[in-house]
Protein backbone atom coordinates (compact mmCIF):
# COMPACT_ATOMS: atom_id res chain seq x y z
CA UNK A 1 0.00 0.00 0.00
CA UNK A 2 2.87 2.50 0.54
CA UNK A 3 4.50 1.81 -2.79
CA UNK A 4 1.20 2.48 -4.32
CA UNK A 5 0.83 6.18 -2.46
CA UNK A 6 4.25 6.65 -3.13
CA UNK A 7 3.87 6.00 -7.07
CA UNK A 8 0.51 7.92 -7.38
CA UNK A 9 2.33 10.67 -5.56
CA UNK A 10 5.44 10.50 -7.90
CA UNK A 11 2.61 10.63 -10.99
CA UNK A 12 0.71 13.17 -9.27
CA UNK A 13 3.99 15.93 -9.30
CA UNK A 14 5.09 14.89 -13.01
CA UNK A 15 1.43 15.80 -14.40
CA UNK A 16 1.47 19.23 -12.07
CA UNK A 17 5.11 19.53 -13.47
CA UNK A 18 4.30 18.97 -16.83
CA UNK A 19 1.70 21.49 -16.40
CA UNK A 20 3.08 24.26 -15.04
CA UNK A 21 6.24 23.57 -18.22
CA UNK A 22 3.45 23.73 -21.00
CA UNK A 23 1.63 26.75 -19.60
CA UNK A 24 5.04 29.04 -18.94
CA UNK A 25 6.22 27.85 -22.26
CA UNK A 26 2.94 29.08 -23.91
CA UNK A 27 2.79 32.71 -21.95
CA UNK A 28 6.45 33.28 -22.08
CA UNK A 29 7.11 32.15 -18.41
CA UNK A 30 5.33 33.26 -15.18
CA UNK A 31 3.43 36.82 -15.60
CA UNK A 32 5.10 39.73 -13.98
CA UNK A 33 3.51 41.25 -11.04
CA UNK A 34 1.73 44.54 -12.26
CA UNK A 35 0.92 47.69 -9.94
CA UNK A 36 -1.96 50.07 -10.71
CA UNK A 37 -1.21 52.45 -13.72
CA UNK A 38 0.64 55.25 -12.70
CA UNK A 39 0.59 58.70 -15.14
CA UNK A 40 3.52 59.22 -16.78
CA UNK A 41 6.59 61.50 -14.79
CA UNK A 42 5.81 64.86 -16.69
CA UNK A 43 8.93 67.15 -17.40
CA UNK A 44 9.20 70.86 -17.63
CA UNK A 45 10.31 71.43 -21.23
CA UNK A 46 11.35 75.06 -19.92
CA UNK A 47 12.93 73.78 -16.61
CA UNK A 48 16.71 74.64 -17.81
CA UNK A 49 15.23 78.15 -19.03
CA UNK A 50 13.26 79.15 -15.48
CA UNK A 51 16.35 78.50 -13.56
CA UNK A 52 18.19 80.69 -16.08
CA UNK A 53 15.66 83.33 -15.79
CA UNK A 54 15.52 83.37 -12.35
CA UNK A 55 19.51 83.63 -12.04
CA UNK A 56 19.63 86.13 -14.97
CA UNK A 57 16.36 88.18 -15.94
CA UNK A 58 14.49 88.29 -12.44
CA UNK A 59 15.87 91.16 -10.77
CA UNK A 60 15.54 93.84 -14.03
CA UNK A 61 12.13 91.93 -15.72
CA UNK A 62 10.31 90.14 -12.50
CA UNK A 63 8.97 87.07 -11.53
CA UNK A 64 6.24 87.06 -13.84
CA UNK A 65 7.60 89.05 -17.10
CA UNK A 66 5.94 92.38 -15.38
CA UNK A 67 9.53 94.52 -15.53
CA UNK A 68 11.17 96.45 -12.67
CA UNK A 69 13.47 98.62 -11.43
CA UNK A 70 16.68 97.16 -10.58
CA UNK A 71 20.33 98.34 -10.13
CA UNK A 72 22.75 97.01 -12.77
CA UNK A 73 27.02 98.25 -12.54
CA UNK A 74 26.00 100.52 -10.09
CA UNK A 75 23.05 102.29 -12.20
CA UNK A 76 19.24 101.96 -11.43
CA UNK A 77 17.37 100.84 -14.80
CA UNK A 78 14.29 99.64 -15.85
CA UNK A 79 13.81 96.49 -17.02
CA UNK A 80 10.86 96.63 -19.31
CA UNK A 81 7.68 94.00 -19.33
CA UNK A 82 7.10 91.19 -21.68
CA UNK A 83 3.65 90.97 -21.45
CA UNK A 84 3.04 94.52 -22.77
CA UNK A 85 4.36 97.23 -24.84
CA UNK A 86 7.09 97.33 -27.31
CA UNK A 87 8.78 93.76 -26.25
CA UNK A 88 5.26 92.12 -27.52
CA UNK A 89 6.69 93.86 -31.02
CA UNK A 90 10.02 92.13 -31.00
CA UNK A 91 11.04 89.69 -33.39
CA UNK A 92 12.64 86.18 -31.79
CA UNK A 93 15.96 87.96 -33.46
CA UNK A 94 15.74 91.03 -31.75
CA UNK A 95 15.15 89.47 -28.84
CA UNK A 96 18.45 87.54 -29.32
CA UNK A 97 20.52 90.26 -30.40
CA UNK A 98 19.23 92.11 -27.39
CA UNK A 99 20.29 89.31 -25.19
CA UNK A 100 23.52 88.24 -26.77
CA UNK A 101 24.68 92.35 -27.28
CA UNK A 102 22.92 94.49 -24.11
CA UNK A 103 21.76 97.57 -24.48
CA UNK A 104 19.45 100.23 -22.77
CA UNK A 105 21.33 99.09 -19.70
CA UNK A 106 21.03 95.64 -19.91
CA UNK A 107 23.88 93.77 -19.71
CA UNK A 108 25.46 91.50 -22.74
CA UNK A 109 24.80 87.47 -22.08
CA UNK A 110 26.86 86.26 -24.99
CA UNK A 111 29.66 85.14 -22.95
CA UNK A 112 27.42 84.03 -19.99
CA UNK A 113 24.74 81.95 -22.16
CA UNK A 114 25.38 79.47 -25.08
CA UNK A 115 23.24 79.70 -28.66
CA UNK A 116 20.72 77.43 -26.94
CA UNK A 117 19.91 78.64 -23.74
CA UNK A 118 19.67 82.08 -25.52
CA UNK A 119 17.00 80.22 -27.97
CA UNK A 120 15.41 78.20 -25.01
CA UNK A 121 15.15 81.57 -22.88
CA UNK A 122 13.61 83.27 -26.05
CA UNK A 123 10.64 80.42 -26.43
CA UNK A 124 10.23 80.55 -22.70
CA UNK A 125 9.17 84.31 -23.28
CA UNK A 126 7.31 83.93 -25.70
CA UNK A 127 5.08 81.06 -24.08
CA UNK A 128 5.04 82.10 -20.83
CA UNK A 129 5.03 85.76 -20.94
CA UNK A 130 3.42 86.05 -24.42
CA UNK A 131 0.55 83.44 -24.81
CA UNK A 132 -1.25 83.60 -28.01
CA UNK A 133 1.02 86.72 -29.14
CA UNK A 134 2.32 86.28 -32.91
CA UNK A 135 5.77 88.10 -33.12
CA UNK A 136 6.75 89.60 -36.02
CA UNK A 137 8.81 87.69 -38.22
CA UNK A 138 12.20 88.78 -39.98
CA UNK A 139 15.60 90.83 -38.73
Amino acid sequence: MNQLRVLLLLITIALLSAACKENSANTGGPKPVTSPATPAATTDEFGAARLTYAKNCVSCHGDNGQGGVAEVEGKKIKGPPFRTGHALKHSDNDFKKQIEKGGDGMPAYADKMSAKEIDDMIRFLRREYQPGNTPPTGP
